[in-house]
Formats: structure tokens, C-alpha cells, sequence
């Protein structure tokens, strides 16, 4: 193992940062992809039981505080198994208000056709990103700045797209979550097997969430395509 300081660790914990066996860093791995379908799953049940129940759509501040408050929930458990639930509580948070978000597309002209497209386009580009960071092993801890800047970006310029109703920004804003989402997956992917993430359970919700937001905004964009936005 080499013994610089690991560049995925916090400045102030640098030196303090305590070599990851390969092991450890394959059980992490492993442990992460395990709750990462066992969320999906979760997320898939809630959506489907918002669908089924006929749930409107929930209104994004309301979405986004209750996510803020099971995220800051889940960080405060990492360490322990009640984190797992509380990721549980997240991802089917998110499942349930992408629920009516499905219905509504169900109701424009091919829209089941586009949600599938958008989730064979999801999971095309996990399974990509996933691979590209697992058969390289290179280290992508160089984009970290760019990726956590424009994700800080693009989320204020949706929030504008929003308020002001520009189309071409609220598209613009789509595109640039599917960039930032699937470098991501890579960056999240190699953090795990460089050792520099050694909670699954930190890392699980970094994953899904990229898929959440790659998912949504494959939706936008294709039914903008489509020529039914």
C-alpha cells in the first residue's frame, strides 16, 4: 500500500487517514451493492404503492426537507444498523415521491415508453461508470472539486429554472445532472476500492441518489426530445 496521504480524506484528517486493505475495501464494495438493491427495491415498493394509491404530486420543498432531514439521519447513524433503516427511510422517501412523478407521464402520449427508456438509460450508465472505475482501478479523486461545485451549481440553477420558469435552464439543468451524476458513480466507485470510503452505508446513499437524480433527469430529457414537454 502506498503511504500518501489518501486524497479522498477530509484535509484536516489526512494525516490521521489509516491505510484500507484490499480486503476491507472488497467487503465495503460488496456490502454496498448489497444495500444498494436492497434500496432500490424499497424505493421500486414505494413508488409503486404511491402509483397504485393514486398519490399527487408532493410538493418539492416538502420532497427535498424531508430528504435533508433523513440524509443529516442517516449521517448521524452511519456507524451503527439503525443507519441502514434510516437509508431505507431515504430511498423509499424518494421512491414514493417519484411515484406521481411516473403517473404523470404515464398520461402524455408514449410516456410509459419514456420512463423505460429513461430507466434502461440509468442503468446502461451505472453499469458503465461502476465498470470503468472497477477494470481501471485508476484514481478519480481529481474530479472531487468539479463534481461537488457543479452538482452545488446546477442544483441552484434548478431551483431558478423553477421560480422563473425557463424551459431551456430547466433542460440545461437536466443535462448537467446526468454529466455530474455518472461522474459520480465513477468518483463514488473509486473512492471505495482506493479506500478512501469505508462506510457502506455513506456510500450506498451517494449511489442511489446519483441514480435518482440520473433517472429524473433521463425523463426530462427524453420527453423533451419527444416533443411532449
Amino acid at each position: 500500500m502506498s503511504n500518501h496521504p489518501n486524497p479522498y480524506t477530509a484535509p484536516h484528517r489526512q494525516h490521521a487517514a489509516t491505510a484500507v486493505t484490499g480486503e476491507r475495501a472488497a467487503q465495503v464494495l460488496k456490502n454496498t451493492y448489497m444495500l444498494l438493491g436492497l434500496s432500490l427495491m424499497v424505493a421500486t415498493g414505494a413508488a409503486v404503492f404511491a402509483m397504485a394509491m393514486g398519490i399527487g404530486y408532493v410538493n418539492v420543498f416538502v420532497t427535498l426537507g424531508v430528504y435533508f432531514g433523513l440524509l443529516f439521519a442517516t449521517n448521524k447513524l452511519r456507524n451503527s444498523s439503525w443507519g441502514i433503516l434510516a437509508v431505507f427511510g431515504l430511498t423509499g422517501w424518494l421512491g414514493f415521491t417519484t411515484g406521481p412523478i411516473i403517473n404523470m407521464y404515464a398520461q402524455i402520449n408514449g410516456g410509459m415508453e419514456i420512463v423505460s427508456l429513461a430507466l434502461g438509460g440509468t442503468a446502461s450508465i451505472f453499469v458503465a461508470m461502476s465498470g470503468i472505475a472497477l477494470v481501471t482501478r485508476k484514481d478519480f479523486s481529481f474530479m472531487t472539486n468539479f463534481i461537488m461545485v457543479g452538482i452545488l451549481v446546477a442544483f441552484l440553477a434548478g431551483l431558478a429554472a423553477m421560480f422563473f420558469n425557463i424551459p431551456a435552464l430547466s433542460l440545461a439543468v437536466s443535462a448537467a445532472f446526468v454529466l455530474l451524476s455518472s461522474l459520480l458513480i465513477l468518483w463514488q466507485t473509486s473512492a471505495i476500492i482506493h479506500g478512501g470510503e469505508t462506510n457502506y452505508i455513506m456510500a450506498t446513499v451517494t449511489l442511489f441518489v446519483s441514480i435518482y437524480n440520473l433517472f429524473l433527469s433521463l425523463l426530462h430529457i427524453l420527453t423533451a426530445l419527444s416533443g411532449n414537454d
